[in-house]
């Protein structure tokens, strides 16, 4: 087997993890894309190994090994990732990152509180877009 073809289906699923992260709004499916671009370096880890092992007679397989390192810190990332994705989600009820931004204590959503120095840009720019 070529050592272009697991390359090229690798860059494919890192692109195809890269946009989810850049155009996703839904923090699960924003840890699902990062997820696949984990998968295409594991990919390529296991392919070049591989590729190496037969060219230089290697028999110690450090990239298998270093994918396993890999899927287990993945793992716990996606445990860790969920776990603070539903407590955001139970604490302010949406899951999307744009509204997560401010992340404020002093904020008061529903604007019966005057704002406080941590949200003064972002009632700001609610002023010049509401004036536009």
């Amino acid at each position: 087997m070529h050592l272009a073809y697991p390359a090229v289906l690798s860059a494919l699923l890192f692109c195809t993890g890269l946009y989810g992260v850049l155009a996703r709004r839904n923090a699960i499916l924003v840890l699902m894309s990062v997820e696949l671009m984990l998968n295409a370096v594991n990919l390529n880890l296991v392919a070049f190994d591989v590729w190496l092992s037969r060219a230089a007679e290697e028999t110690l397989h450090s990239g298998q090994a270093l994918a396993l390192f890999t899927i287990a810190i993945a793992a716990a990332e996606i445990g860790i990732g969920l776990a603070i994705v539903l407590a955001v989600y139970r604490n302010r009820g949406t899951s999307d990152i744009d509204r997560l931004r401010d992340t404020a204590e002093g904020h008061d959503p529903d604007g019966d509180m005057p704002d406080s120095d941590a949200s003064a840009p972002r009632a700001a720019t609610e002023k010049a877009e509401a004036t536009a």
